[in-house]
């Protein structure tokens, strides 16, 4: 096959890939998500402390970074990465100490969607273009129940303890509903939403899908599992592919949400 006919078939299934983007600009984007790697690495493995200080830095590098990019679209990629170690900084720091587990994941995601929201009022983007549209019901429906086996296979996995000590409707409703808002649509609109969009007209669909899906992936190394570190990657390669074809973060929101009950809350109890 001709390079030409290649070209041809890439710029079929990826027609937003564009040339803004310099050798500078794949290093450095190459060069965060490394860091970011590294900042998990020490957060997990070694100390959560310097961990935090070390998402502290990437958080003012990446911000800087943005701000001297100001008239480029790459500084709405670095404006949108810098969420992920924003993340983490939440996750750590933040004075829980005392308050019910459940009610960590809505706490900390407060500051985390107004951030998201800041970043794309700032961008400019419109709800539609970063999926918060219906799109096709019956599909992302069906898009919604991958959460159920997924659910399964993750917590397979990592067998964490329950978040809830009976498994009835009354202790079940609202920790389901905080994993449902709080994990599941904040972590899709956010990496698959806002920062999937940031990139995808600078890099293109199929660099931005992987781009994209390992930042979300490292953010897991926390959980110290490498197994579980590949099945999330591969779940959001799956999920940003979907998005990245279908333009909605509804299904993968709902997938996501169940996937996290399922681990989380029903699993640990019908499998213990």
């Amino acid at each position: 096959m001709s390079v030409s006919r290649i070209q041809m078939l890439v710029k079929k299934w990826d027609p937003v890939i564009k040339s803004a983007a310099s050798s500078k600009d794949h290093f450095f984007i190459w060069l965060y998500a490394a860091a970011v790697t590294a900042a998990e690495i020490v957060t997990a493995y070694y100390d959560p402390l310097y961990g935090i200080s070390c998402h502290v830095v990437l958080l003012v590098a990446l911000l800087a970074h943005a701000s001297l990019a100001y008239k480029q679209t790459i500084n709405l990629i670095y404006l949108s990465l810098s969420l992920a170690p924003m993340i983490r900084i939440m996750s750590l720091s933040m004075p829980l100490t005392g308050i019910p587990l459940m009610y960590w994941y809505l706490i900390i995601s407060l500051p985390l969607f107004a951030a998201a929201a800041t970043v794309m009022r700032f961008a400019g983007f419109k709800p539609r273009e970063i999926g918060l549209t219906v799109g096709n019901l019956p599909l992302q429906l069906l898009v919604a129940f991958l959460g159920v086996p997924l659910g399964l296979l993750e917590y397979l996995i990592l067998k964490p303890d329950p978040l809830v000590t009976q498994l009835t409707f009354q202790h079940v409703w609202l920790p389901a509903l905080i994993l449902l808002v709080s994990t599941g649509f904040l972590e899709e609109f956010i990496f698959r939403g806002v920062m999937y969009r940031a990139a995808v007209e600078t890099f293109g669909k199929w660099y931005s899908i992987i781009y994209v899906s390992l930042i979300f992936g490292v953010l897991h190394i926390t959980h110290r599992s490498p197994l579980d570190l590949v099945f999330v990657f591969a779940v959001a390669l799956l999920f940003s592919i979907i998005v990245g074809f279908f333009r909605s973060l509804l299904g993968v929101s709902l997938a996501h949400g169940l996937t996290n009950i399922g681990l989380y809350i029903i699993w640990p109890y019908l499998l213990r």
